[in-house]
């Protein structure tokens, strides 16, 4: 294989992965959808009322439809992007997203999450750990997740001008706590 091409190989996969399914969605429901997307994408889901950690994409739980309502995805590692985030539109009880490592995220992302209206209702904790393609402009971009209470920020290089962005979210998100472990 010629070099640069695994890279390439992978890439595709990723973005094949996270092609939405329109009609899945419809047959099976947003949050089961949701699920299949983020286990395939190498990302883990918790149930309301669980707390146990889905990562088993043959274990996903069946049952009436629209059973299991995804309460927190972790995105560790996972190659989560933008086009897969249609599938994030129908959960209603989501309250806490973790990005960590994720090479995909970029600020367009944290666009669409914050436009996002379910999330704007339930969303109350956000960490946005070693996403090295995050900037302010992705920071500045969370104020319209109103119900956010708790937001972790860790590991942001593309994060330049940390005072000013914080204070303006601040202002936009007086109730929210803000925690910052950026050099």
């Amino acid at each position: 294989l010629p070099p640069g091409s695994c890279r390439a190989f992978w890439g595709w996969l990723n973005a094949v992965f996270n092609k939405v399914d329109h009609e899945r969605i419809r047959a099976v429901g947003p949050d089961r959808a949701a699920s299949e997307w983020l286990l395939r994408c190498g990302a883990l889901v918790r149930y309301q009322g669980s707390p146990k950690w889905q990562q088993d994409y043959n274990g996903l739980p069946t049952g009436p439809l629209g059973k299991y309502k995804i309460e927190a995805i972790n995105a560790t590692d996972s190659c989560i992007m933008y086009r897969g985030f249609d599938y994030l539109d129908g959960l209603e009880h989501v309250t806490d997203i973790k990005l960590e490592k994720c090479m995909y995220i970029q600020d367009e992302c944290l666009q669409r999450l914050s436009e996002t209206s379910n999330l704007q209702k339930s969303l109350q904790q956000l960490k946005i750990i070693s996403c090295g393609n995050v900037t302010d402009k992705g920071i500045l971009a969370l104020h319209k997740l109103k119900n956010l209470e708790y937001l972790y920020l860790s590991d942001l290089p593309g994060i330049r001008e940390k005072e000013t962005t914080f204070r303006v979210l601040q202002q936009a998100l007086p109730n929210l706590e803000l925690e910052l472990d950026l050099e």
